[in-house]
């Protein structure tokens, strides 16, 4: 359509289909330490693989403007209902970012958490739309 064939989107979607389920495969583990910090970095690969796959599907769909760093495609991906929860999202890059710069036994148990009970469902909300949409 626009710039990025249907084939890519769904190969892309496949990847991030995949990472999802290896996510939810390590959130199936008593949470030590190892499996936490097995998680985190599963985790961080299912969020880029995310806004990544949000940005080629605004991309197919004509979006040009404003895809250019992920805060930009998590605001046009809530604009345009792709996502229900921007705030959620955001928090999310937060988190991701932070876990980037720094480790701290505390806050990645805290992400831990946060991914176990509020951005795994942000993800498969996510795989939802993109089935019925790609």
């Amino acid at each position: 359509m626009y710039g990025l064939s249907n084939k890519i989107i769904e190969e892309r979607y496949g990847n991030y289909k995949n990472a999802l389920e290896r996510l939810k495969e390590a959130m199936l583990e008593e949470p030590t330490a190892i499996i936490i910090d097995g998680t985190i970095q599963r985790y961080e690969f299912t969020f880029e693989l995310a806004w990544k796959i949000m940005k080629d599907y605004l991309e197919y769909n004509g979006f040009v403007d404003g895809l250019s760093s992920p805060r930009n495609i998590i605001q046009l991906a809530f604009q345009n209902k792709i996502i229900k929860n921007g705030d959620i999202w955001i928090q999310m890059m937060l988190d991701k970012n932070l876990l980037s710069h720094l480790y701290d036994e505390e806050k990645s148990r805290e992400i831990y958490n946060n991914i176990k009970n509020n951005y795994l469902a942000e993800f498969e909300q996510l795989k939802h739309f993109l089935e019925e949409n790609i």
